[in-house]
């Protein structure tokens, strides 16, 4: 049996000095925004795209320049010129396409959700751990500007101790805009395209809930419209949430300590500014330049992780994601949506 320690070692060093390869699971439009992002850091590059078919994968591939294109996720996976693979596939085909991908050896950024539920993302996790390769759920908040900005001042005690967090995430996405987030088959609903975000910041805050509660509305396909979260937590603190696929909702977050408050100014899971209002009302703002869209950050994570040897993020370590999805599962257990791969 394979040394899974000096593979790792081996890894690391063969990539120390050289631009991690990367390659992508998945050709919509979250991969191209994935891709546009990349050309942005200077120690990685995309090298091959992978998709169902040939017509797709050829297509994404002429419009960013990518030299391999495979007809299968397989294909992909068992390329050696590949160190890292970026699965961007519908919620329902993350637990395959990165099953194949760990099983190759390849380093694997998973998109959120993790998976459909905790059983699949606990399957996962033990396969990249007897494996001995690296995987990371691709929640990009976590890793962006201000996000590392806010979790600094929190260190410090910048606003005493935190009692509660207040977030939304809603879209304007019908069946006809948006039919994947519509379809039980593909994972649809609002609650795990949209409200992951709220609930992993939650996770980031205060970890695992104590107690969920949760109220959904359905579409006519069977999946949440939107749903109403409260969790709390064994200190006290609750974080109340909302997530809805029929309205722009403000898709803003405040973080409320006994000191001072935290706003986060527009979409607060994407490159943003925050101001800090302390309890005189005195305020400071913390704003932070960035280009593009925020993608890349978590891959320069991934890069990082590699070169250091390591199997697993420390920002976002395997164990809280599947924290993270077991959460949703007993949200939708109390909301009533279920996959037909679960039933």
């Amino acid at each position: 049996m394979p040394d899974k320690s000096r593979i790792s070692s081996q890894r690391s060093a063969q990539v120390a000095d050289e631009k991690i390869r990367w390659g992508v699971i998945g050709t919509g439009n979250i991969a191209s925004a994935f891709v546009r992002d990349m050309a942005l850091l200077t120690d990685a590059e995309v090298v091959a795209v992978g998709s169902r078919s040939a017509e797709t994968a050829a297509a994404f591939a002429d419009r960013f320049g990518i030299s391999r294109r495979y007809s299968s996720y397989q294909q992909l996976a068992d390329d050696p010129g590949v160190d890292a693979v970026y699965v961007s596939t519908p919620h329902s085909m993350h637990h395959p396409a990165a099953l194949q991908a760990i099983m190759s050896g390849k380093a694997v950024l998973l998109e959120k959700p993790f998976t459909i539920n905790a059983g699949e993302a606990r399957d996962l996790v033990d396969a990249a751990r007897k494996q001995g390769t690296f995987l990371m759920e691709a929640m990009w908040t976590r890793f962006l500007p201000h996000v590392i900005k806010i979790r600094e001042l929190l260190a410090e005690g910048r606003l005493g101790p935190v009692r509660s967090f207040v977030a939304d995430h809603g879209q304007w996405l019908t069946a006809e805009n948006a039919y994947r987030l519509h379809a039980p088959e593909l994972g649809g609903g609002a609650l795990l395209d949209l409200g992951v975000y709220p609930v992993s910041f939650a996770s980031m805050l205060f970890g695992r809930p104590t107690k969920i509660t949760a109220v959904g509305d359905m579409t006519a396909t069977g999946v949440d419209a939107q749903t109403g979260i409260l969790l709390q937590y064994s200190g006290g603190e609750q974080a109340v949430l909302f997530t809805s696929l029929e309205t722009l909702t403000a898709n803003r977050a405040a973080i409320d300590g006994i000191d001072a408050r935290i706003e986060v100014e527009g979409m607060f899971y994407a490159p943003s500014n925050f101001r800090l209002v302390r309890r005189d009302g005195a305020e400071e703002w913390f704003r932070i330049p960035h280009e593009g869209h925020g993608l890349r950050h978590q891959a320069a994570e991934v890069g990082r992780c590699i070169r250091e040897g390591r199997t697993e993020s420390e920002i976002l370590p395997l164990d809280e994601s599947i924290e993270i999805m077991e959460t949703l599962d007993e949200i939708r257990r109390q909301i009533g949506v279920h996959y037909p791969s679960e039933m």
